[in-house]
């Protein structure tokens, strides 16, 4: 028997994170967790876009989904934390005070526990005590990919001037139209105030991955600052999300800029759009497609990494939360077996995938 393992929500890191579980074969699937109704009752590979029934059903019932993984186990916590943060701090501490390891991109404060406020952290890392489990939380822009791979890709340098994290990203068939909307404000007139770049609200949401980032590479941060700028479209554009006017907000740029010696050394960049059209002289996928993760770094040699993963129908959008998930998920078995606490995208190894050991016959 694997690791009883519970997905709690389904939505596009949900959805990923099940497929995950389903294939790995030290966990085991045991439980799905939704709020809406009319998913409870379906079979999670139903759920999924799995392409096969994978045998468990979603269930709203939250305490029996947690008792069922008998004090111990893991939950992979996929329920969006953008608009009710408060609430999934509560779901992440029953979870952990119930004794299962959590891993999570819900939360942005815990992405670098250290330095989260303590009243934020403190109350997680007692109910980790209380459970004797652990929490790893990490982004889905991905997280890996700003903090894990530009680390990594720092060691290739000798020169270093600067190490900048890109998204860059259409939102014209993302799931999640509330957010596109009203969150990163497209379609939205140019004088509406988006959240996500409210000032500190980057910072809080991406700042603490420019400080993993810094305390990996030895360096002092003096400063985390912030800048942003809009661009309107020009024409009215129709996508899979509805219609979007001409005049209002097309795409958004912003940068959560970490300051050593008075300089932006590292850097965390998102270029967004809601249309490939939009905004055409900012930086754009080296393919054309519509989204593209890279790391670059400015220095001797120069070197830029441009990481391009697809799902669910070749959709990108979709690849880049699935390999967010598969990270959170391929560390459980390391979680598993590690000591009571919180642990960051530097904490954790980045585990070598065992779905191809597993399909290899035994050897005699």
């Amino acid at each position: 028997m694997g690791i009883a393992t519970a997905v709690w929500g389904t939505g596009n890191v949900g959805r990923a994170a099940i497929r995950s579980v389903a294939a790995h074969p030290e966990l085991d699937l045991v439980a799905v967790i939704v709020s809406n109704p009319d998913k409870a009752g379906r079979d999670a590979g139903d759920l999924a876009d799995a392409g096969r029934d994978l045998g468990v059903v979603a269930t709203t019932d939250v305490e029996a989904a947690l008792t069922g993984l008998g004090g111990a186990g893991a939950v992979v916590y996929a329920v969006n934390g953008e608009l009710r943060p408060d609430e999934a701090l509560v779901d992440i501490r029953r979870a952990l005070a119930a004794g299962a390891v959590v891993v999570s991109p819900s939360v942005y404060a815990l992405y670098d526990h250290r330095g989260t406020p303590p009243e934020l952290r403190d109350p997680v890392e007692a109910a980790c005590r209380a459970g004797s489990s652990a929490l790893f939380a990490s982004g889905i822009d991905p997280g890996w990919g700003n903090d894990l791979l530009p680390a990594l890709v720092s060691g290739l340098g000798s020169e270093i001037e600067q190490i900048r994290c890109q998204e860059i990203f259409d939102y014209s068939t993302y799931d999640a139209e509330d957010s596109v909307r009203y969150i990163v404000g497209m379609g939205q007139p140019m004088d509406y105030d988006p959240p996500m770049i409210v000032p500190g609200v980057p910072s809080m949401v991406w700042g603490g991955q420019v400080r993993l980032i810094a305390r990996a590479l030895g360096v002092e941060l003096e400063d985390v600052r912030e800048t942003s700028t809009r661009m309107p479209l020009a024409e009215t554009v129709t996508t899979a999300l509805g219609e979007f006017a001409a005049g209002t907000q097309g795409a958004l740029r912003f940068e959560v800029q970490g300051i050593v010696d008075g300089e932006p050394k590292i850097v965390i960049e998102h270029v967004t759009r809601i249309t490939a059209a939009a905004a055409p002289d900012w930086p754009q996928p080296p393919d054309g497609g519509d989204g593209a993760h890279r790391v670059i770094v400015e220095g001797r040699p120069r070197i830029e990494i441009n990481v391009e993963a697809t799902d669910e129908g070749g959709n990108r959008s979709a690849g880049g939360n699935a390999t967010a998930a598969n990270r959170l998920v391929n560390a459980i078995p390391w979680l598993r077996a590690a000591e009571p606490g919180l642990y960051d995208g530097l904490d954790v190894p980045l585990t070598p995938s065992a779905y191809l050991r597993a399909s290899q016959p035994a050897r005699s």
